[in-house]
């Protein structure tokens, strides 16, 4: 079986064989005719079945697809309405999963979905980065915020946005407060520029006002300034301004700097990376800021590099604003409320966590740099104000309440300058003890300090130096005038002209350029003993830390010898001008008194030209002792000694009329010099003294010479008018010579006798030589001279040194030269 049907298909392949090859046979031929018959007909039949068929398919096709992609089409709606409900969270996550789906590339429908879905995602990333330019946003906002961001964009660094943003934010909060500021200036300028043409305006019509006074004038024909010049912008009215401007500055950053820190310390310490989980497909480099506990790629010294920047723009606007301050006001609050407000920033930086240190060291380099400006303002303003009061000087003495007890009898000008130097120096010393206390927590701080303490050491010495200086020049001009009038006066006469240029409104006032000059000294000796010492030790402290004690030593006595050095130069000035008046007086005292040296009278006691003499030193001991009573005894002392030079350089210079003097007339002038030396005795100095001797010992030889010309020539007669002088007439006679001791004597003689009756005759005259002080408060150098005066005014005889006729001493060493 299995046989015969292998033979039959064999046999059927055969035959199909040779039909596929033979297509010509008859059979083949009509039945391929047929079938192709049957085929055309089949196609004219179901070709429209077969385009719907295929259109079914495609149909079936495009249903199936939208099907499979339903969710991607209503993505774009779903993510706008979970945006709108504040789904955050659910609109990032559909949106990552259309990311996640693999799409046809030929589809382009769905491209354009998708390309919906990313521009919805960017709307929606729009809006979380404008989220973080909120103020008032709050760390977990801030944080869910990044957390979707980086989600959206893992490659993106919002963190570094939002700083940015913020500090760009502090940035036009600063700016904003300067075009503010530049309006409200704009504004105070127009308010001035219409006050100055108000004021012009008026001006101007009261001068036509004055011009025409006719009935018929009309203010219709006034002509009006219509523009003035540029106004300078000055006063309190801008420095109030100013103020507020720095204060509105400070404001902006104690209120968001300390805040942005704190968040920016948040981000980087990983606080936020707790609750953030990125997804596995956000990217290596996500993973790599949530394993690290970070939100950006960026450093922390970065963004304080970033807010370094930006208060490095605060600087520039308030220290710019604090320059502008005007120094017409600098003893107002402005400038030191400027300092509080910048001082106000460095204690709100220096909380904890509230700035990064690059900042606090700016704002405190701010604030001592400000500082250095005032102070220097203040020093300037203190050596100008130092130059203007002396320019005001009233001449009018302070009470002894007023210069607290004081033995300077001091005008107000040194008052006005320790008030000048004190309200300085306060201002000075409460800015440095500011500056020390924060020294003490910044190293840095003790270099800028000690910049700033010794130019306020300077400028203290420079002003009691400047004081000096202008004291010394109001000296010179008060000779100066003295002397232009005294000249004026010997040209044309006596004129007032002096006393009314001199003469003062104020009740009180000095007149006399004397006693002015008395009351400079009385300034310059209490700056140089009391004030220098008062205030350097009373302001010591802003500079004493970076000084030694030497130093400190050092600046005293250099204040010290200045105005000691000007003192004797002032006093030199006033001793040179009363010696002048006392040698006028002494002059009337020898040559113009009416008597003949050589033939004089008899002696009867002291003559009213001694008497006239020491009235001019009376008037100056009144003068000195009223004006500048410390330097009483110095300045007597030097005029005391000048009138016994006074003496002698007359007696040289006047040889003619003075050549010959008798025993009366030697008598005379040492009864009178002895009565000199006891009232003045306490004003002899050694050279005085030595002063005496010499004059002493001239008169001496004077009268030893004159005598001794009578005896030779025996036409000449000399007159002896007392028994005592019997025996000196008897020895003339006799033709022996009298001989010094003899002489010294007889004026012995008329001392013991003359002398004690003409003190107690002149006691009034000379009561302020006798009762100066108290012996117990006089110096020791003075003691024995008050005891001695003292017993010569109650002792009835007075000792030359014995009762023989010997010779004292002082006339003996003379002699024997």
């Amino acid at each position: 079986m299995v046989k015969h049907l292998a033979s039959l298909d064999s046999d059927i392949e055969s035959k199909l064989k040779r039909i596929e090859e033979d297509r010509e046979g008859l059979g083949t031929t009509h039945l391929f005719n047929c079938m192709q018959g049957v085929s055309s007909l089949a196609d004219r039949v179901f070709e429209p079945l077969f385009e719907r068929q295929a259109q079914a398919e495609k149909i079936r096709s495009v249903q199936g697809m939208l099907q499979r992609f339903r969710t991607l089409f209503n993505l774009p709606s779903t993510i706008r309405g979970s945006i709108s409900k504040g789904e955050y969270d659910l609109a990032v996550r559909e949106y990552k999963k259309a990311k996640s789906i693999a799409l046809p590339s030929h589809v382009n429908i769905l491209k354009r979905v998708l390309e919906e879905v990313e521009k919805v995602m960017q709307e929606f990333k729009g809006i979380l980065y404008k989220s973080m330019e909120d103020p008032q946003i709050d760390l977990t906002s801030l944080e869910n915020t990044m957390r979707l961001l980086l989600e959206l964009e893992p490659e993106s660094d919002p963190v570094w946005h939002y700083l940015n943003v913020q500090n760009h934010r502090i940035r036009g909060l600063l700016e904003k407060c300067t075009s503010d500021h530049e309006a409200q200036m704009e504004t105070l300028h127009n308010v001035i520029r219409e006050r100055a043409l108000s004021d012009a305006k008026w001006l101007q019509i009261q001068q036509n006002l004055s011009q025409f006074s006719d009935a018929n004038y009309s203010f219709g024909n006034i002509q009006l300034p219509v523009d003035l010049q540029p106004l300078d912008l000055t006063g309190e009215e801008v420095d109030v301004l100013r103020l507020k401007y720095i204060r509105r500055l400070t404001a902006v950053l104690v209120h968001h700097i300390p805040a942005f820190w704190k968040v920016t310390l948040s981000v980087f310490s990983g606080k936020f990376a707790k609750s953030s989980q990125v997804s596995d497909s956000s990217g290596s480099k996500s993973e790599e800021k949530v394993g690290d506990g970070r939100y950006s790629s960026h450093s922390l010294d970065e963004v304080a590099g970033m807010m370094r920047g930006t208060i490095s723009i605060y600087e520039v606007k308030v220290l710019n604003t604090f320059r502008d301050l005007e120094e017409s006001n600098l003893l107002q609050s402005y400038m030191s409320d400027a300092i509080k407000e910048i001082s106000k920033a460095c204690l709100a930086f220096e909380a904890k966590e509230s700035a990064p240190p690059l900042a606090v060291m700016a704002v405190r380099t701010l604030q001592a740099e400000v500082t250095k400006i005032y102070i220097l303002r203040l020093c300037s303003w203190m050596r100008a104000s130092t130059e203007g009061i002396t320019k005001d000087e009233t001449w009018v003495p302070v009470s002894i309440l007023e210069r607290n007890k004081s033995p300077y009898t001091i005008s107000y000008l040194p008052l006005d300058f320790r008030s000048v130097m004190a309200s300085t120096m306060d201002q000075i010393n409460m800015m440095i003890q500011s500056l020390r206390s924060e020294a003490a927590k910044f190293e840095d701080m003790f270099a800028q300090l000690k910049e700033i303490q010794e130019p306020a050491r300077l400028a203290f010495l420079n002003c009691f130096l400047d004081f000096a200086g202008h004291l010394e020049h109001i000296g010179s001009e008060l000779v100066q005038y003295k002397s232009s009038k005294e000249s004026l006066h010997l040209q044309n006469g006596y004129s007032h002209e002096s006393e009314e240029e001199l003469s003062s409104d104020l009740p009180g006032s000095i007149v006399d350029p004397h006693q002015r000059l008395l009351i400079v000294l009385s300034n310059i000796g209490y700056c140089k003993d009391e004030l220098s010492s008062e205030l350097y030790n009373k302001y010591k402290c802003i500079w004493l830390q970076s000084r030694e004690k030497d130093e400190e030593d050092s600046d005293i006595q250099d204040l010290v010898m200045s105005f000691s050095g000007l003192e004797e130069k002032v006093l030199e000035q006033y001793t040179f001008a009363k010696a002048n008046l006392i040698r006028t007086a002494a002059m009337n005292y020898l040559l113009d008194s009416g008597v003949q040296w050589g033939s004089a009278p008899a002696l009867k006691g002291v003559r009213d030209a001694a008497v006239e003499l020491l009235h001019t030193l009376v008037a100056v001991h009144a003068e000195v002792f009223s004006g500048d009573k410390p330097l009483l005894d110095k300045t007597l002392g030097i005029l005391v000694e000048g009138l016994i030079d006074t003496f002698i350089s007359l007696f040289h210079e006047n040889d003619k009329d003075l050549s010959s003097l008798d025993a009366n007339g030697f008598c005379q002038l040492m009864l009178e010099l002895e009565y000199f030396e006891t009232i003045l005795n306490p004003y002899f100095t050694a050279d005085a003294r030595e002063s005496m001797k010499s004059l002493q010992g001239l008169l001496l030889e004077k009268a030893t010479e004159s005598i001794s010309e009578v005896v030779e020539n025996p036409g000449h007669h000399w007159r002896p008018t007392r028994g005592s002088e019997d025996a000196l007439a008897d020895e003339r006679q006799q033709g022996v010579s009298v001989s010094p001791d003899d002489l010294i004597a007889l004026a012995q003689q008329y001392s013991s006798e003359l002398l004690q009756a003409e003190l107690e005759r002149t006691r009034i005259n000379s009561a302020c030589f006798v009762e100066l002080l108290p012996l117990e408060s006089a110096p020791e150098s003075a003691k024995a001279a008050y005891a001695s005066f003292r017993r010569s005014v109650v002792s009835p005889s007075r000792n030359y040194g014995g009762t023989h006729a010997t010779g004292s001493p002082s006339f003996t060493q003379r002699r024997r030269r």
